[in-house]
């Protein structure tokens, strides 16, 4: 018996089919109808396509997978020939890209100061000092040290010379400091 509940009869000329239940139930109707000999001379008809016509392919699988290798690894052309080819596609190239992109013409390079502010013949003049400058000691003059009386949160500035400079009278206690021209004011 085999796995579909049928008795089939055994195989005992090819054992291709033997126990092969797929196999034995597809070609059994045609192993009772034709000559064993001419079974095993052509084989089922059927079984694989239902074109009888069709030829079968003379290509394997071996033969369309694993072709020889086209590139035979020995140059075919000279250094000579491949430099000029070279060279004839580049200078190709440019006059291609001369004729279809005109050069672009240089960009006037202008800035807002030179063009809204300069004035023809104006020559800057700088003051005289009016005293020696020190910059290692001197406090630089900014925006910022011109206008810190009307900077929030700035603490209270005990020299002009020095407005940012480290100032404790912020967490001092108004009791406890020393001038008393700040004790009045906050008070």
């Amino acid at each position: 018996m085999n796995r579909s509940g049928e008795a089939l009869e055994k195989n005992t000329r090819g054992r291709c089919l033997l126990d092969n239940w797929v196999e034995e139930r597809a070609s059994a109707l045609l192993d009772k109808t034709n000559d064993r000999a001419q079974i095993h001379r052509s084989g089922h008809k059927g079984i694989l396509s239902a074109d009888m016509t069709a030829k079968v392919q003379d290509i394997t699988t071996m033969k369309a997978e694993f072709t020889h290798p086209t590139d035979l690894r020995v140059r075919q052309r000279g250094i000579g020939g491949e430099l000029f080819e070279k060279h004839l596609y580049q200078s190709i190239r440019e006059q291609v890209l001369k004729e279809w992109s005109p050069p672009v013409p240089p960009a006037e390079l202008v800035s807002t100061t030179k063009d809204d502010y300069g004035a023809e013949g104006f020559k800057p003049t700088f003051p005289d000092p009016s005293w020696e400058h020190n910059f290692r000691s001197e406090q630089a003059i900014t925006f910022w040290s011109e206008n810190h009386k009307k900077i929030q949160g700035v603490t209270p500035v005990r020299s002009r010379d020095t407005p940012f400079k480290k100032n404790s009278s912020f967490s001092t206690p108004i009791s406890a400091r020393l001038d008393d021209d700040e004790k009045n004011q906050h008070l």
